[in-house]
């Protein structure tokens, strides 16, 4: 009930305080590309109900019947725009709205495809007992899946980074407290704040900011000994 109550002060106040640069992002999306302002993503939520991921579009109209639902970095389907709104996740902002729904929460395991949620092992549906939610430490780990997934077979690919993924965020869950949550959000405005630097858009540093990223999201979820609680 108190965590239901923070997600809908905050992403009532987020909503408020971020809508201009929704506004400028849905503006961008829209001038610089035919199609809408934004997309509605199907995805899966707590106990396995299917909701409606709200996102600044950031590829061209026809993406969703042309291509397969992951994305790398070499996606054509991704516009201009839509790249540096990904970059700095500025496209999930709308999602926000979703928080207030009460379909995510602030923090939570990302929400997948019903495609890939199919694929879940019994362990990994222990995700689906929570709310979804905008940042965990399984995306900060892998800020930058989309470079992983640069010239693979994406659809191929990705259930194998996805069960690793999941194995962080059931880590991240099972020690779930108000310490682990503060880190979480601290690693992801950390997250942001690197990626509005100036030396960030050299693409040679993707490596360093893998490891770096992955490295912060593992120490939120380790216990007081400072031992990992789970295995890469």
């Amino acid at each position: 009930m108190a965590r239901r109550s923070v997600d809908l002060i905050v992403s009532l106040l987020a909503l408020v305080v971020c809508s201009p640069l929704i506004a400028l992002a849905a503006l961008a999306a829209r001038l610089t590309s035919p199609g809408p302002a934004f997309y509605r993503a199907r995805r899966v939520g707590r106990g396995g109900r299917e909701f409606r991921a709200y996102k600044v579009r950031t590829m061209v109209a026809e993406a969703a019947p042309s291509g397969p639902r992951v994305t790398g970095a070499d996606d054509p389907r991704v516009t201009a725009v839509g790249r540096a709104l990904r970059r700095l996740k500025l496209d999930e902002l709308p999602q926000l709205y979703n928080v207030l729904r009460g379909d995510m929460s602030l923090l939570g395991p990302r929400p997948e495809d019903p495609r890939f949620v199919a694929l879940y092992d019994e362990s990994q549906r222990r995700l689906l007992a929570v709310r979804p939610g905008l940042t965990s430490p399984a995306s900060v780990a892998f800020a930058d899946e989309e470079q992983l997934l640069r010239g693979h077979d994406v659809e191929a690919a990705y259930p194998e980074l996805m069960a690793r993924k999941a194995a962080i965020d059931l880590a991240y869950l099972e020690r779930r407290n108000v310490a682990t949550d503060l880190g979480l959000v601290i690693s992801t405005l950390a997250l942001v704040g690197r990626r509005l630097l100036p030396y960030r858009r050299d693409r040679s540093t993707t490596a360093v900011t893998a490891s770096t990223t992955s490295s912060t999201s593992e120490s939120v979820i380790r216990g007081e000994s400072g031992s990992d609680t789970i295995r890469r």
